[in-house]
C-alpha cells in the first residue's frame, strides 16, 4: 500500500530537518548557522529580498527555550507559521474572487 500525503509531508519536514541538523555536532537541533543555512536554500525566495538581520530576528524569535539552537518542535514553529500565513492569503484570495 503506498503511503498517504500526510505521512510523505511529514517524512519530507523530517529529512529536510536531518539534513541541516548536525552539521555542527548536534544531529538533533539547527545551530544559528545551519539555520541560516537552511534559510537561504530551502526558502532561499523569502530571505533574498530581506534586510540581513531578519534570519537573526526569527532565529530568536523561534528559540523558545534561548539554547542558541532551534530543536524540532522549534523548527516546526516556523514551517506552522509559514503554513498558515500561505493559508490565511490563500483564503484572502479565494474571497475577494
Amino acid at each position: 500500500m503506498s503511503k498517504l500525503k500526510t505521512e510523505r509531508c511529514i517524512e519530507s519536514l523530517l529529512a529536510v530537518f536531518q539534513r541541516y541538523a548536525g552539521r555542527d555536532g548536534d544531529d538533533c537541533k539547527l545551530s544559528k548557522r545551519e539555520f541560516v543555512a537552511f534559510m537561504n536554500t530551502e526558502l532561499a525566495a523569502f530571505t533574498k529580498n530581506q534586510d540581513p538581520g531578519v534570519v537573526d530576528r526569527m532565529m530568536k524569535k523561534l528559540d523558545l527555550n534561548s539554547d542558541g539552537q532551534l530543536d524540532f518542535q522549534e523548527f516546526l514553529n516556523l514551517i506552522g507559521g509559514i503554513a498558515v500565513a500561505c493559508h490565511n492569503s490563500l483564503v484572502l484570495n479565494t474571497q475577494s474572487r
